[in-house]
């Protein structure tokens, strides 16, 4: 019993550390991709929309977790992004579509 317990402990702190990391890639991908964009991320932070089970490019069982954020292009509205993570690694961020201008034809 005292080992199902440790290995239990072991998870949950490896899960949370896990999680954590996990997050901190998604923040700095999305202040980056916001600085290049030049978008205002709104309350500097991203928050977990789902979280399921996933393959990697080498065939590993990881974790696929979608983060989503607000963030501002003109500083008076918020608009939602999202970021998708395999494991560590980034695989898509979403800043939303971008508005055509009135003026320009597309022909």
């Amino acid at each position: 019993m005292e080992i199902a317990s440790l290995i239990i402990i072991a998870l949950v702190a490896w899960f949370w550390s896990d999680s954590l990391r996990a997050r901190e890639t998604g923040v700095k991908a999305v202040r980056r991709a916001c600085e290049e964009e030049g978008l205002q991320l709104l309350d500097e932070t991203i928050s977990l929309f789902s979280m399921k089970p996933a393959r990697n490019d080498y065939g590993r069982m990881v974790l696929r977790r979608v983060y989503q954020f607000e963030f501002s292009d003109t500083g008076e509205n918020r608009r939602r992004g999202s970021v998708h993570l395999l494991g560590q690694q980034v695989v898509l961020l979403n800043v939303g579509l971008r508005l055509v201008s009135d003026d320009r034809t597309l022909h």
